[in-house]
């Protein structure tokens, strides 16, 4: 029986001081996840109705013939959801860089994850 042991001060301080700051972002940022009580991107599944945290990558405005949508990328660190909101052109408070909640069910489109007229809490802070 192999005996695992949690990662020493000395180890996790060299980690730190030798990894690329992506790398610790996504770190970060998967560990807020499951302080939250939410589900990973990467264990979503087509269908499911999910709750997911992270931080805006991008928000982009996309004028259609017929409805207007606004597109946000939302990164967990293990992952990206696209958040579509149908037939919004701005929504406050949603920008890059904003931490927010989302809630709805997952989907595919067109090769993407996505999550459409999500339930969603803009983070304080």
């Amino acid at each position: 029986m192999t005996e695992t042991r949690a990662p020493s001060w000395l180890s996790r301080t060299l980690h730190k001081l030798t990894a690329d700051d992506r790398t610790i972002d996504a770190q970060e940022l998967q560990s807020d996840v499951a302080t939250a009580g939410c589900e990973p991107v990467s264990a979503c599944r087509k269908g499911q109705v999910v709750t997911v945290t992270g931080r805006l990558k991008s928000v982009v405005y996309t004028p259609r013939e017929t409805v207007p949508t606004l597109e946000a990328e939302l990164f967990d660190g293990s992952g990206s959801v696209t958040l579509v909101w149908l037939g919004r052109r701005r929504i406050p408070g949603i920008e890059p860089g904003r931490t927010l909640t989302a809630r709805g069910r997952f989907a595919s489109f067109e090769g993407r994850q996505v999550v459409y007229n999500p339930w969603y809490e803009l983070s304080v802070g």
